[in-house]
């Protein structure tokens, strides 16, 4: 998902107009997605190899045994570890292959993203989201009154973070509504939309809790950051 030059120049005007009224920095990110997710296909395919022939067990599959185990004729310079030998490079090579195709089939793009956990997706996005609010300078504004507006496309994941000086005076309940605003624009494809209902919302809790001061000037851009990974 992308933006076009009309979204800039609406989130850029609502910021600017939201801003009029508070203290608060409001700053916009959208990004791409949070994170690659790469140990997703690992884990699902290291658990499938250790898991699968337990389970097969459990439920009555019985791989023949070599005759050597059962009683049966066998030839003498073989015997029983060679028998063993055989059963057990041949659990070694069905496990590894079926290692090999989970591993391939969780790392098609759609199949990914169904098996990544939900709970390691929202860690992710607020870990991304966090570390921008940082390496921006969010918590650098002169009353501590930055917030983040940050939507994750891949994740379809928004998440709103305040400074301490906000913190203080608003609960994170407060923003639910910014976010849902944020995700019915994703939803119906005017991120646009989105971002400046979210805007919004975000510039009425902050202009009750952290109005405008005499001095107050711009201290963080106004223009939405569409990040490119």
């Amino acid at each position: 998902m992308r933006l076009k030059p009309e979204d800039h120049k609406r989130i850029h005007a609502a910021v600017e107009a939201a801003e009029a009224k508070t203290s608060g920095e409001i700053v916009c990110v959208l990004a791409p997605k949070s994170s690659d997710y790469g140990e997703v296909p690992l884990a699902w395919a290291t658990g499938a190899a250790l898991v699968a022939p337990a389970a097969a067990v459990l439920l009555g599959l019985r791989p023949p045994l070599p005759e050597a185990l059962t009683g049966g004729w066998t030839a003498a310079h073989g015997g029983v570890g060679a028998a063993l030998q055989g059963a057990l490079v041949a659990y070694v090579v069905i496990q590894a292959a079926l290692f090999v195709l989970v591993a391939f089939a969780a790392s098609i793009p759609g199949v990914h993203r169904l098996l990544t956990p939900r709970a390691l997706k929202r860690y992710r996005v607020h870990r991304r989201a966090s570390q921008f609010f940082a390496a921006q300078g969010l918590h650098l504004t002169e009353h501590r009154t930055g917030v983040l507006i940050y939507a994750s496309a891949a994740e379809h994941l928004a998440v709103v973070i305040a400074d301490e000086g906000v913190a203080a005076k608003v609960g994170p309940e407060a923003w639910t509504g910014v976010v849902q605003a944020l995700i019915a624009g994703m939803k119906a494809g005017d991120p646009g939309a989105g971002f400046a209902g979210a805007i919004e919302r975000a510039g009425a809790i902050l202009g009750q809790h952290c109005p405008r001061r005499p001095e107050d000037h711009n201290e963080l851009p106004d223009s939405v950051i569409e990040l490119n990974g």
